[in-house]
């Protein structure tokens, strides 16, 4: 019978489990060290705590990028204390060392496979080490300093609570001359506009690519925003997010139609969505604005910022826009067409006349791939008329649309089951003449019971009710 048998460890791996176990040996073999052990031996000394050697390993990495945020996911202050008191020893050589390679220290959880690739583990994304080989680019511009740190997506709510964060601000802040701190995104909740002062000016606003905003900010606060917006000139991606759950939508969709939604937007702030847009310098690949109440004058300013020319995601879930005229969606659609990848008009209470408004400059977006029209109240007409203007759209790989209202009572309240099945074989058969889908999902409204949608896929699947 064939044996089996376990493959001893290598020579080159119980000499580096010698290192460690003492610390005074280890430190002056750094110098001699072959590269290929450093990954593992430096697991094994911060899983470890070894505070001394962590340093000395610091100085004398062979690599030009150190992942540290993979091996963070129980962030320990004094493992990295040890880690930065390597770097410091590194940037006050007045003459680099030929050994010294490396240039970033990442402390985002983006890049296990590094330490993949040396311990033996599964790798996750195999093109990502290579890509990952080369010092990664900064969106900041001009950066002359040796050594760049990038940390993770910041928030306000919670940046001074994580002591391990505060303690890299505090360092990197001191030593502003001799690196560079990166982080590209941050999201800013609703907070004393001098407390966001003070956290964004620790920031290098060149750098940031998103921004989301989740708040009901006043006019000052606003206006006090607006500067430090205008200096992210690498700016991307801009949400804006007002919180509104499907039970309030289920709530209000119960309602007679000749109502408007009552969602409680801060009258000061009405009618200046547009002094952020404006101040941006650079195009926009994605904008959110979600959960608002657009007056007409705001939506026309704001979608025909020349920002928004260039967007590849439109997202304005939950933005209400019955009763306002849909001109300038319209012209936003034909402006972006030969970009647009992703809309998502998901609960903006269409109706079926600004439906027919917006439809032909929504047929000319050819690198369309994801499309959610759902929870709006339209007719089966206006659907299956919407269908027929999608037929040249074949880069869609993803396609919602709403139960169409012929399928309700006349509250809203409850869905004919039958009435709806029968339709949607009628709707995917005209669809299929016209073009084969990819993948196609009708949703119903929010139940006003459990907040929750039916959608039918492949099989129907109702609510909790």
């Amino acid at each position: 019978p064939r044996m089996s048998f376990q493959i001893p460890p290598r020579l080159l791996e119980l000499a580096g489990q010698s290192l460690l176990r003492d610390e005074a040996l280890a430190i002056p073999a750094l110098e001699e060290l072959p590269r290929e052990l450093f990954p593992p031996l430096f697991m094994e000394a911060f899983t470890g705590g070894y505070s001394k050697t962590l340093t000395a390993m610091v100085q004398a990495w062979p690599f030009t990028c150190l992942p540290l945020g993979s091996l963070m996911h129980t962030p320990d202050l004094e493992t990295l204390r040890a880690v930065l008191d390597g770097l410091d020893l590194l940037l006050a050589q007045k003459v680099h060392s030929s050994r010294w390679k490396l240039q970033v220290l990442d402390l985002r959880d983006v890049d296990g496979n590094f330490w993949s690739i040396w311990s033996g583990w599964p790798v996750r994304f195999p093109e990502a080490w290579s890509q990952r080989q080369t010092v990664e680019d900064c969106p900041g511009v001009g950066r002359q300093q040796s050594l760049k740190v990038f940390i993770e997506g910041l928030c306000t709510k919670d940046w001074k609570l994580n002591e391990c964060l505060a303690y890299v601000f505090k360092w990197a802040q001191q030593r502003k001359d001799l690196l560079h701190l990166c982080c590209k995104s941050v999201v800013i909740y609703e907070m004393p506009i001098y407390t966001l002062r003070k956290f964004l000016e620790r920031l290098d606003l060149n750098c940031i690519q998103d921004v989301t905003m989740c708040n009901h900010w006043g006019l000052y606060q606003l206006i006090g925003f607006v500067p430090y917006l205008a200096q992210m000139k690498s700016l991307r991606k801009l949400h804006f997010t007002w919180p509104r759950t499907d039970k309030v939508i289920a709530e209000f969709t119960s309602m007679s139609l000749s109502f408007r939604p009552l969602m409680y937007i801060d009258p000061i702030l009405m009618n200046h969505l547009y002094r952020l847009i404006s101040c941006l310098v650079t195009p926009l690949e994605s904008l959110a604005i979600t959960g608002y109440w657009f007056s007409e004058p705001e939506m026309e300013d704001v979608f025909m910022c020349p920002s928004m020319r260039q967007l590849r995601e439109l997202n304005l879930t939950g933005v209400t826009l019955r009763g306002l005229n849909p001109e300038p969606l319209k012209l936003l659609l034909e402006n972006i067409a030969a970009t647009l990848q992703i809309l998502l008009l998901k609960d903006c209470w269409v109706t079926d006349a600004q439906l027919s408004v917006i439809l032909p400059a929504l047929s000319h977006c050819h690198q369309l791939e994801i499309f959610d029209f759902r929870g709006n109240q339209i007719s089966r007409v206006s659907l299956e008329n919407l269908l027929r203007h999608t037929t040249g759209l074949c880069e869609l790989s993803l396609e919602i649309y709403p139960v169409p209202r012929e399928c309700y009572s006349y509250d809203f309240k409850d869905i004919y089951w039958q009435r709806f099945l029968q339709l949607r074989a009628e709707l995917i058969e005209i669809l299929r003449d016209l073009r084969q889908p990819k993948r196609i999902i009708f949703t119903t409204i929010p139940c006003s019971y459990c907040g929750r949608r039916a959608f039918y896929d492949l099989e129907p699947s109702a609510c909790n009710c």
